[in-house]
């Protein structure tokens, strides 16, 4: 979100295209609302990693690679 706000996205916009991004939630808000056209190019690479993280699981993959888990 941060990082969308950086490249001259507002804030609303910011968080819920990235809220769409992690969770599979559909459009955001804003100036997200329609397309993602007013995204800049770095901000939609920033979108593209956002729902590789969501998509892909990667959270739970590091879960079940981490030394911890496997040790209870």
């Amino acid at each position: 979100m941060i990082g969308l706000i950086a490249t001259g996205l507002d804030n609303l916009s910011a968080f819920t295209a990235t809220a769409a991004m992690l969770n599979n939630l559909g459009p955001g808000l804003g100036s997200v609302a329609a397309n993602y056209a007013d995204v800049t190019d770095s901000g939609k690479w920033l979108l593209v990693v956002a729902m590789v993280f969501g998509r892909l699981e990667v959270f739970s993959l590091l879960v079940l690679f981490s030394p911890t888990f496997w040790r209870s």
